[in-house]
């Protein structure tokens, strides 16, 4: 036996190698040591935790607001986008589930039927309807405003805190509209929850102290748009586009406003079920005033 020989790599034992991690103290081959603050470290202890006695999540890469960079920062937003693609297209294909899917208060569909909507209890409706469209144009405008202001607030984010602004603002808007419209009038379209990224949007640039002139000129154009009668079809939910865009921005205030710091968690999930309250609420007022 040669004595004088080497110990093999603990991964690739054909691998003769002098190193040893400096933490369990197993040898290891140039491919498998990874620097640390003193000597090297295997694979294994490096994934298992910082070698600095922190969890493994202390050394992952965050965003501003905390969330995990993620190798794909717009994976939600190219989710979202073929959600409700698909949807749209089953739409066209069987238009009968769009009558039970969009948002509607209290209706009846023909003489002696049942009386349907959000009143009856039918509360999917609220964010179903954020996923339907019923126009090419009307889709098309959607998701290219959810691409271009989506996908930066997902990088900023991250993608769990992306999706809960995008879906409390659609809630948010859904709501206003279950107040302040006629409950016999359907709506339906993902401008509120667009609305609300954009709100959140103009908390971040707020926040990171970038130039403010751009985004506020493209909330100023949106709701210009919002308020001057639109022809066609389909008419713009005022509703829908305010709700959504109080929802984003006070989410928004609640995602990126607090410091790093062990209460930041806590202050960001209590604002997101503060404003699920808040519109739950605003269901609940409305939903006893039609029954």
């Amino acid at each position: 036996m040669d004595t004088d020989r080497l110990p093999g790599c603990y991964r690739h034992p054909d691998r003769d190698t002098g190193i040893r991690c400096t933490r369990c103290e197993r040898p290891i081959c140039p491919e498998c040591m990874i620097s640390a603050s003193v000597g090297f470290q295997c694979p294994e202890c490096v994934r298992d935790g910082s070698g600095t006695g922190h969890a493994p999540a202390a050394s992952v890469p965050r965003t501003v607001a905390g969330g995990v960079v993620a190798a794909d920062p717009h994976l939600v937003t190219k989710i979202l986008i073929g959600i409700n693609a698909a949807v749209f297209l089953v739409g066209m294909l069987a238009p009968a589930v769009v009558v039970q899917l969009e948002l509607l208060g209290r209706y009846v569909e023909y003489f002696g039927g049942p009386v349907e909507g959000v009143s009856t209890g039918q509360y999917h409706r609220l964010l179903s309807s954020v996923f339907l469209h019923v126009e090419w144009w009307h889709i098309g405008g959607n998701m290219l405003a959810l691409w271009v202001i989506g996908g930066p607030l997902e990088a900023a984010l991250g993608r769990v805190r992306y999706l809960a602004v995008y879906v409390l603002s659609g809630l948010g808007g859904s709501a206003l509209v279950y107040l302040l419209t006629a409950p016999n009038t359907p709506t339906l379209g993902a401008s509120g929850a667009i609305f609300g990224l954009l709100g959140a949007t103009v908390v971040l640039v707020r926040r990171l102290r970038y130039e403010m002139r751009p985004v506020i000129t493209m909330v100023v154009l949106m709701l210009v748009l919002t308020f001057v009668p639109f022809g066609g079809s389909l008419s713009v939910s005022w509703q829908a586009h305010i709700g959504g865009l109080v929802t984003g921005l006070l989410v928004g205030l609640g995602m990126v406003g607090p410091a790093a710091g062990r209460t930041r968690t806590l202050i960001q999930w209590g604002t997101c079920a503060a404003a699920f309250l808040l519109a739950a609420a605003v269901v609940l007022v409305r939903t006893a005033e039609l029954t």
